[in-house]
């Protein structure tokens, strides 16, 4: 049986889909196995065999029961031939692992083709969404026949196919509305599950049930498999709280910045959404609450790509490739950093004649079951953490992890900037064009470039009207296959040896800067992008520049890397003495944001400066830079060098000059602080001046 060709008039479920006081095994597997036999028995599979074993791969991710008796197993499956719904109410309940451990004996298989389209995908949101209702699945438990049941589930999924006109059992709480009048709560979010069929729209529906309950407005967005039904901008805009239910990142994250939220699993929302609403309205009056980071973000939304302009989008998509790049940075260079602690700063050369004694072997040859014998004077490690070769052999591994996690570094930058532009699609192809870059010598410029063609070309395949029978290869076959071909061959035969020039000569004149009188310069200019935007743009570029160029190895690396962390340093910790010093000029909530910004400021965290320019940049920014310049000058002045990529004080064994590095920071913190308090107490003056005239004017 091949795919209808009217699918909006073929109905989910038939009667010969439906099976009334079954006895379908003691087990979840059994019951998954009758289901599957039911829909290829029907004709809506080719296999049961294949249905149920792709259903049964779902089940193993997560359990399918919800409470209140019921469970929907599904998948997306090629041997699906068309969407469907099995369903069994079983004359005994079968455990699928509910939350209230209640057995389930209403059961849903919610079949899916593995190219389902964004109608079929709506109907089943429909589905999950009326499963949250008590009427609902009452009147499956009271049903006398499978006519009853296929035509009550249709008439919650698809009321045009009854041909009476009766309108759908329950309004699609999905759609946008209006945003509330400013008197009432208003809670938003977001809802997604691995599959993006049921538990996503289960969820939202649970959240804005609990919502009503409670006199509240909760409008959910449910990031499924098919067409976001995005919330309304206004909505966002006017909400007081956030919660997200998710087992997949939150796309479109940065509309909530700033705002109160509740993030949890998918599953925490469908088994006590009334919990998660409570949570929701304690977080609004608490001022410690957790927050949605400014500037988080990660895919694009797709439902906002069409009204963003090109710049942003392209910033946007660079940001999201710096950010998820910035952990194997982190972790990379912080290993490395280890290796150098217990190792000495010449593991990298000497480690394994030092500590296997036979280099042809190699490291990965070595374990602690088989180490050489390390009395032997030959494997003396006079660098090592007490000169031990043991201590040597531990920071060789060390270093080796570092190594192997910084190698992902320029894939990870394209990979993650081709994510931001055209989604998942764009992940294969971007890591192809990042690890391409490295073989050619174009570094992290290359890399950038590779994922923004790679991003590009993805997302322009990805809006292809193709047929029906194709779509379910676009993103696994045709997008990666066609991009890394296509953008592939253009890095190698046409961009490879200039973008390799360019980064050989940008690389030897910034090298000859730290090298020369112009280090001071360059501290100065690296200081100021640090402290421009405080973790945003800028200052990323900043960041970039400086661990890309770790991997040199070289003393003007090194220092170049401890003027950009020294510098970043600043900003944080300038506020936090300055709220110290003179509390009364911020206020109660500035001040809690001071006592946390030493910690952060210590750690190399800038944007722990950002509560404080967000809400008066004219006299924390312009200071805070004054502040980085003199720092990053100081550092490369002192010739101050990190051979770690962040952790700010916490990695004082890798820091060269570590005096010199306290005094670079400890500078650029007064002149930030005086800064700022000059500029505070001018316009407390100022406001003071102005209320004695109205008060004589009165």
């Amino acid at each position: 049986m091949s795919q209808p060709t009217n699918a909006a008039n073929t109905p989910l479920i038939v009667p010969e889909l439906v099976r009334l006081d079954a006895s379908a095994g003691t087990d979840k597997q059994a019951v998954i196995n009758y289901l599957a036999d039911v829909v290829a028995a029907a004709g809506r599979a080719d296999t049961t065999e294949g249905l149920a074993a792709d259903a049964l791969a779902r089940e193993a991710t997560a359990p399918t029961g919800i409470p209140g008796g019921i469970a929907i197993p599904h998948c997306r499956s090629p041997h699906v031939l068309a969407p469907s719904l099995g369903f069994a109410r079983l004359n005994q309940p079968v455990d699928f692992g509910a939350a209230d451990g209640q057995g389930a004996d209403l059961v849903f298989m919610i079949a899916a083709p593995a190219g389902a389209d964004d109608f079929h995908l709506q109907l089943l949101a429909k589905l999950a969404r009326g499963l949250m209702k008590s009427e609902f699945t009452g009147a499956l438990r009271a049903a006398a026949t499978p006519e009853d049941v296929a035509r009550l589930v249709t008439e919650q999924v698809q009321p045009e196919l009854l041909g009476d006109g009766a309108a759908p059992a329950q309004e699609d709480a999905a759609a946008p509305a209006a945003a509330p009048a400013d008197t009432g709560r208003v809670i938003v979010g977001v809802s997604s599950c691995p599959t993006g069929i049921a538990h996503t729209f289960m969820a939202a529906e649970a959240l804005e049930q609990a919502g009503k309950e409670r006199g509240v407005t909760v409008r959910i967005e449910g990031q499924g498999s098919g067409k976001i039904d995005w919330l309304d901008a206004d909505l966002v805009e006017a909400a007081d709280a956030v919660i997200f239910a998710h087992d997949l990142p939150v796309k479109g994250l940065e509309r909530f910045a700033g705002k109160p939220v509740i993030d949890v699993g998918v599953k925490a929302a469908v088994n006590d959404a009334g919990s998660l609403v409570d949570q929701a309205l304690a977080a609004i009056d608490d001022p410690g609450a957790k927050r949605v980071a400014a500037g988080a973000g990660g895919g694009e939304a797709e439902g906002e790509e069409e009204h963003v302009h090109w710049a942003r989008r392209l910033q946007r998509s660079v940001m999201t490739g710096v950010s998820y790049m910035i952990p194997f940075v982190a972790a990379g260079g912080l290993l490395t950093a280890l290796g150098f602690l217990f190792g000495g700063y010449d593991i990298g050369s000497t480690a394994q004649t030092i500590v296997i004694g036979n280099a042809d072997e190699g490291l990965a040859a070595s374990s602690l079951w088989n180490l050489p014998d390390l009395s032997n004077p030959a494997y003396a490690a006079p660098h090592a953490l007490g000169g031990s070769p043991l201590m040597a052999y531990i920071g060789a591994v060390f270093a080796l992890l570092g190594t192997a996690a910084m190698n992902f570094l320029v894939p990870a930058l394209a990979g993650y900037t081709a994510f931001g532009l055209a989604g998942r699609p764009g992940i294969a192809p971007g890591f192809a064009m990042g690890a391409l870059s490295v073989a050619i010598g174009a570094g992290f410029i290359g890399g950038l470039i590779g994922g923004l063609l790679a991003g590009y070309m993805a997302s322009w395949l990805a809006g292809l009207d193709v047929p029906r029978w194709l779509r379910s290869l676009m993103p696994v076959v045709i997008i990666p296959l066609s991009t890394t071909l296509v953008v592939g061959s253009l890095m190698y035969m046409v961009l490879g040896n200039p973008l390799a020039s360019f980064m050989t000569w940008m690389s030897d004149s910034l090298t000859s800067m730290a090298d020369s009188g112009s280090a001071i310069f360059l501290g100065i200019i690296l200081g100021l992008m640090m402290c421009f935007d405080l973790g945003g743009p800028v200052n990323k570029a900043a960041y970039l520049f400086a661990t890309a160029g770790l991997s040199a190895a070289t003393t003007a690396s090194y220092e170049i890397m401890a003027a950009v962390m020294a510098a970043g340093m600043v900003p944080p910790l300038a506020l936090a003495l300055a709220t110290t010093v003179r509390p009364g000029l911020f206020t109660d909530v500035e001040r809690d944001n001071g006592r946390a910004a030493w910690l952060l400021g210590a750690s190399f965290i800038s944007e722990g400066a950002i509560p404080f320019a967000a809400a008066d940049p004219l006299r924390i920014i312009p200071p805070s830079m004054v502040g980085g310049a003199v720092t990053g000058a100081l550092s490369m002045a002192l010739h101050v060098g990190s051979r770690a990529p962040h952790g700010g004080i916490f990695v004082f064994f890798a820091i060269d000059n570590l005096l010199g590095f306290f005094i670079s920071i400890i500078a650029g913190m007064l002149v930030t602080a005086i800064g700022v308090l000059v500029l505070k107490q001018a316009r407390a003056r100022k406001l003071l001046a102005e209320a004695a005239a109205e008060a004589v004017a009165a």
